[in-house]
């Protein structure tokens, strides 16, 4: 029997397991990533993102215990292909439910600060409260920085020239109007087709390899943007990223946010005090921002904030019947 809550972040759902979860072995939250790659973790995973229990775009994690003392607690971050290394719209979540839980205490109104460990590193949720409710959700992420710059892509409807860039986790950055798209839900099966395409041609080189850390390598996604001009405190776009083996977030990607938010610092798009609205596909928006140029693993990065708002969906107990011959479930796509 397992028992989860359930948000969404800007309509991308996140399971967070908070009973009948597996132990899972570890020093670090990264190591604890590995061993649940490998162990029956991963079984527990698959059961909670397969149908009939879930679907082909769940997300979810396991809660763990922090790396020190310096943080509340640790996650590791999954999804219907496995474990990510970092996930922007779950840290938001988490942010509001350490608050609905009580494992901060929370003013009426003000805000609170929960520390996570995620399998990229440290990472802050800042809770702002007004009239006792969660208003927002911003966290400040690992740094991001440019990986590299105009890369040319051959993909089934043309070539392209991509961006890579880290922020947690590596993405590529397309603009979709460079293949004859938009960000809508009317052109996503080519975007979906298109984003696998290109992630699977930068994995087959060393475009992501992290700087320092092999288990941080290879590009997890690819963000489509469409750019909507300029709002009176800085750049607006929409985006749409296919992640993982062709999921797609239905939240502007906070991660992602975070990774668009280094190049556009690096093109000087997004000067100091600037807003990114990062819209989505289904146009609901993250507000970002740099708040820090940092040396970061030897290169030049920031430090960026990404505000949102996590909401409750509801709470389940999940089982295993022995005589059911679906067993963990399945994936239809």
């Amino acid at each position: 029997m397992i028992t989860t809550v359930d948000y969404h972040t800007a309509g991308e759902p996140f399971r967070i397991v908070t009973a009948g979860g597996p132990d899972i072995t570890g020093s670090t939250v990264l190591e604890r990533r590995e061993a649940a790659i490998a162990g029956p973790a991963d079984r527990v995973r698959a059961l909670l993102c397969n149908e009939p229990r879930g679907h082909a775009d769940m997300y979810g994690c396991f809660l763990v215990p922090p790396d020190d003392a310096g943080a509340l607690l640790g996650t590791l971050f999954w999804h219907k292909d496995g474990f990510s290394t970092a996930c922007g719209h779950g840290t938001i979540a988490l942010g509001a439910y350490a608050i609905d839980t009580g494992m901060v205490p929370a003013p009426d109104d003000g805000a609170v600060e929960v520390v996570i460990d995620v399998p990229s590193g440290r990472v802050t949720a800042r809770v702002e409260r007004v009239a006792e409710r969660t208003r927002s959700v911003a966290f400040r992420n690992v740094p991001a920085y440019p990986l590299a710059r105009a890369v040319p892509v051959a993909t089934s409807r043309g070539e392209i020239s991509v961006d890579l860039s880290y922020g947690g986790a590596s993405y590529a950055s397309a603009r979709a109007a460079d293949l004859g798209l938009a960000v809508t839900p009317a052109h996503l099966t080519d975007l979906i087709r298109l984003g696998r395409e290109i992630r699977d041609s930068l994995n087959a080189t060393d475009a992501a390899r992290h700087p320092t850390e092999p288990r941080l390598s290879g590009v997890y996604g690819t963000i489509w943007y469409d750019d909507l001009g300029a709002t009176p405190t800085g750049p607006h776009q929409r985006n749409c990223t296919v992640f993982a083996d062709g999921e797609v977030d239905r939240s502007p990607c906070g991660s992602g946010t975070s990774a668009r938010l280094a190049l556009l610092h690096a093109d000087g798009a997004l000067p100091a005090g600037a807003l990114l609205r990062h819209d989505s596909i289904i146009r609901t928006t993250f507000l970002g921002r740099v708040v820090a140029e940092v040396d970061a693993d030897g290169r030049a990065g920031v430090v960026t904030e990404v505000a949102g708002n996590a909401y409750r969906t509801g709470e389940h107990t999940f089982t295993v019947d022995p005589d059911d011959p679906l067993g963990d479930g399945f994936q239809l796509r």
